[in-house]
């Protein structure tokens, strides 16, 4: 297909607009929102200005423009299943956006929304048509300003301009907080996009249920603030936050009827149409698959691109859903070996330019697909063949909803997601109990990451804060921008008490004994970003004979920090001259720790390859963690040669070095930024290194000024933090010399029970250990004859008649292959019989096998639910195929009270 005008082209065009009418352009964030952990995705163009509406954050723009990465696909709440169905639903999509922080209103937005699409992009005038906002309740005052602006547009048809109340046309971001009415844009398509021809007495019009009109745009002013259900208070300075959809604006200016139809989806449909052999007539009769794969592959190279790897929790969930979800898609079009990193080819070819995260991350996406596709293939068989059984079951018993639990178990067990679960049974008009799927999930401790729309909006003491910091720049005790803040001086300074909070009220002096909150003119404590906590301290007067100990360090607004603590001997009052000092000690450790981390990533990196990257971090006194996205466990042999090359690092003794600059150039110049988190125009970075250094990151964190001052690194762990997601855990000078001690102090009293010096203790513990090895083997031997002789006697008491078999035999520390064998004898020993072969392991601990000759599995008797069923009945779990099954529990005094037959159900 040939367009007149390409997505990126108008992308282009959009930014261009605003910056001419002074915005700065915001490169997109991250879809990880940084700093938020508990929103699941960036999910609009506002989240990384929440801040600024909330007054927590100020930017040194007033005017700003963007094109936004965006996620909305969320546990209990996403229309995922309305994606590939139409020609509109995504789950990756950008927002075009505008900003104004307290500059321009309604009459410049609606101007320049007018302009832009009419002037620059030429769309008819007579086909537009705009909201405005008119409460039903007639409780907040109609926008007469919006519809006066829009009345003055050239152009303008007055009878397309519409008012609608708050469903449409009035913004919240919350419950509470800032809000504001809006103003939508909408254009008439024409008659032929109507959908709804058919149906009988349908009206088309704007805010319809059809496709002929379709909302473009939409202007929100920000100017109330609301405080609860029924008050709305003016707030001191009104905004604007504007969002447009890029693939809408894309479809209109194409001329097409579906997003998918556009330059920026279907040349990756083209992709897996030219990989199945088909024509374009072929793939439109059965184009869900194809939009599906289009949409799910590229919201997938965006994530991955964004440090998300596939998983089991939250946003890898997510990920890994995702990537599924498309592999079973392509299923459908007989793609049955990987294909997904062939069709993000076309996904980073098309927004490489825009987006250089992708082709830079390349490489990571495509194995990552790979990876991801060739796991589920090798497990999607067994669950789908359990779904099967189970929409068998509810059509014999006539239930068409399966039970959420029965789903939650074909994931955890399965890997079978959901959505795909949903997928299937939608296909047989069948659907399953989502409820309950989140109720198991969440008893596993496995949650879907379902975050608030904006998550935990935080800033709640915001207002409170301000209006303090409004009034001491007024008077002339705080610059400008409010508290000064240097983390990276002197240990000690100077400064001034100038405001007090003690129980949320604002007070002159503070007594002993009391706790509260101090506000000082300038402070040089640390507060805690990038996983680096905050400073601890103390504020004194110049005797000492006051003492306030700092015990946390907040901003709860913009230009606002306060030192929390309690008075421990002596009192302040506001306007006192005051000395503030951290802990230097605690502070020394953290930047040991800080800098060993910058070593850490840069080895994984130099080892495990580019695509590890930060996935959290924490930099404490007392050690460092450090999660990064790879897919396998590290070996011993890996962990000590990473261990060894950092302890090499630190005796080399490089410095580390600190620079200022513009985030556009540190990341153009192959500075790592850490995973999620939130960077300004300008940025810090840290490099170490001699003339070449070899780690470069941006960072705000506090440092050593040469390794040497780390001492020693220890690794302590590396493990598992999530799927996808290993995590390392290490210490290092002080604490790490404390390990040392500890470690060697056990290696001589261990030498000293063998009766043997340090050097030889080792030899002397294998030694011992070979020992107890023999006598473990000669133990299971007994054991071994112990069962087997059990069996053959408990066997020969059995009366077959014209019904299975049912044999249930305990024992008290057999382990689980003993059980098998027992198991394998029994299947052959008996053509139609079902056995339960037990064993208490420890504190009434107990392991079971279920075993099922094929005869009867034939007739639909399986293994794994059987054992899934006792195990519910002792406190237990597991599964297993249908000929064979184990499981574990809790009580083994129920166990033995069990009757096989009785968890049989129609056997004939």
């Amino acid at each position: 297909m040939n367009f007149s005008i390409s997505g990126n082209k108008i992308r282009s065009d959009f930014i261009s607009f605003f910056e001419e009418k002074g915005h700065t352009f915001v490169p997109s964030s991250s879809l990880v929102p940084g700093g938020d952990q508990t929103l699941l995705f960036t999910n609009a163009g506002m989240v990384q200005f929440k801040d600024v509406f909330l007054g927590t954050d100020k930017r040194p723009y007033n005017r700003a423009v963007n094109s936004q990465k965006c996620m909305r696909v969320s546990g209990k709440h996403n229309d995922l299943d309305d994606v590939g169905r139409d020609n509109t639903h995504h789950t990756f999509f950008e927002m075009l956006g505008n900003w104004s922080f307290g500059d321009y209103y309604k009459k410049e937005a609606i101007s320049w929304a007018w302009e832009l699409l009419t002037d620059v992009w030429k769309i008819e005038k007579r086909n537009l048509w705009v909201t405005c906002f008119k409460d039903e309740k007639e409780e907040i005052p109609t926008d007469e300003e919006a519809f006066q602006n829009w009345k003055n547009q050239p152009g303008m048809d007055q009878d397309h301009i519409l008012f609608f109340g708050r469903k449409d046309n009035f913004w919240e971001m919350a419950d509470t907080g800032p809000c504001g009415p809006c103003s939508e844009i909408h254009i008439d398509r024409g008659e032929a996009f109507c959908d709804k021809k058919d149906d009988k007495g349908h009206v088309c019009q704007v805010n319809g249920d059809c496709a002929r009109f379709l909302e473009l745009w939409n202007l929100v002013f920000i100017q109330y603030n609301r405080t609860s259900p029924s008050d709305l208070s003016p707030l001191p300075a009104t905004h604007v936050d504007t969002g447009m959809g890029f693939e809408r604006i894309v479809s209109v200016l194409q001329d097409v009827d579906s997003n998918y139809k556009t330059d920026q989806l279907l040349p990756m449909m083209d992709v897996v149409m030219k990989m199945c052999g088909q024509t374009p007539e072929e793939r439109d009769l059965n184009i869900t698959p194809y939009r599906v794969i289009a949409d799910h592959c590229r919201a997938a190279s965006f994530l991955i691109a964004d440090g998300v790897v596939p998983g089991n929790i939250g946003r890898n969930y997510i990920c890994r859903m995702i990537i599924r979800r498309a592999s079973r898609f392509g299923a459908k079009l007989d793609l049955n070996d990987p294909f997904l990193a062939k069709v993000a080819e076309s996904v980073i070819d098309i927004y490489g330019d825009a987006y250089p995260e992708l082709p830079k991350n390349a490489k990571t996406i495509m194995d990552s697909l790979t990876r991801e596709e060739k796991k589920f293939h090798s497990t999607v068989e067994g669950g789908l063949a359990i779904l099967e059984s189970l929409i068998q079951e509810l059509g014999r018993n006539n239930i068409t909803e399966l039970n959420g639990k029965k789903a939650f178990d074909l994931y955890a067990t399965h890997g079978l997601p959901l959505e795909i679960t949903k997928d299937v049974l939608g296909e047989r008009g069948l659907k399953v109990d989502q409820n309950g799927f989140f109720d198991a999930m969440e008893m596993h401790r496995i949650n879907s990451g379902a975050g608030k729309e904006f998550g935990e909006l935080g800033g709640e003491d915001a207002e409170f804060y301000a209006s303090i910091a409004a009034d001491l720049i007024e008077l002339g005790k705080l610059s400008p921008d409010g508290v000064s803040q240097d983390p990276y001086g002197d240990q000690e300074i100077e400064t001034e008490i100038v405001a007090i909070v003690k129980e949320g009220i604002k007070v002159d002096i503070i007594r002993e004994g009391e706790i509260g909150e101090i506000i000082l003119m300038q402070t040089n404590f640390y507060i805690e970003s990038g996983g680096q906590v905050s400073d601890v301290g103390q504020i004194s007067n110049e005797n000492y004979k006051n003492l306030f100990m700092i015990s946390e360090i907040r901003k709860p607004a913009s230009g606002v920090i306060v030192h929390t603590g309690e008075v421990e001997q002596g009192e302040f009052t506001v306007g006192s001259k005051v000395k503030i000092s951290f802990d230097s000690k605690r502070r020394q450790d953290i930047r040991r720790n800080h800098t060993a981390t910058h070593l850490l990533q840069y080895q994984l990196r130099e080892m495990l390859g580019e695509h590890v990257r930060q996935a959290g971090s924490l930099v404490a006194p007392d050690r460092l963690r450090f999660d990064f996205t790879h897919p396998e466990g590290l070996k011993k042999d890996q962990i000590r040669l990473i261990e060894d090359r950092i302890n090499e690092k630190i005796l080399e003794n490089a410095p580390v070095n600190v620079s200022h600059k513009k985030l556009s150039e540190a990341l153009a110049e192959g500075a790592t930024a850490l995973f999620g988190e939130k960077y300004g125009e300008d940025v810090r970075t840290i490099t170490i290194g001699h003339d070449n250094p070899y780690s470069y990151e941006l960072c705000g964190g506090t440092h050593v000024s040469e390794t040497g001052e780390i001492g020693t690194f220890l690794i302590t762990s590396e493990g598992s933090a999530a799927a996808g997601i290993r995590r390392i855990e290490a210490v290092t000078g002080r604490e790490a010399y404390a390990l040392i001690r500890q470690r060697l102090n056990t290696i001589d009293s261990i030498a000293s029970l063998l009766e043997t010096s340090s050097a030889q203790a080792e030899e002397m513990v294998k030694s011992l250990y070979q020992q107890k090895n023999s006598l473990v083997e000669d133990l299971n031997r007994l054991k071994e004859k112990e069962a087997i002789s059990k069996y053959f006697l408990e066997k020969q008491s059995i009366e077959v008649k014209d019904h299975p078999v049912a044999l249930s035999l305990f024992f008290e520390g057999i382990p689980l292959n003993i059980l098998r064998q027992l198991a394998d004898q029994f299947r052959n020993d008996f053509e139609h019989g079902i056995a339960l072969f037990g064993s208490l392991v420890e504190d009434e601990k107990v392991q079971f096998i279920v075993a099922v000759s094929d005869s009867l599995t034939e007739r639909g008797i399986h293994a794994g639910n059987i054992a899934r069923e006792i195990a519910g009945k002792i406190g237990g779990s597991g599964g297993g195929r249908p000929n064979l099954a184990q499981a574990g529990g809790s009580d083994f005094g129920k166990l033995k009270s069990i009757k096989i037959n009785e968890c049989l159900i129609d056997i004939s």
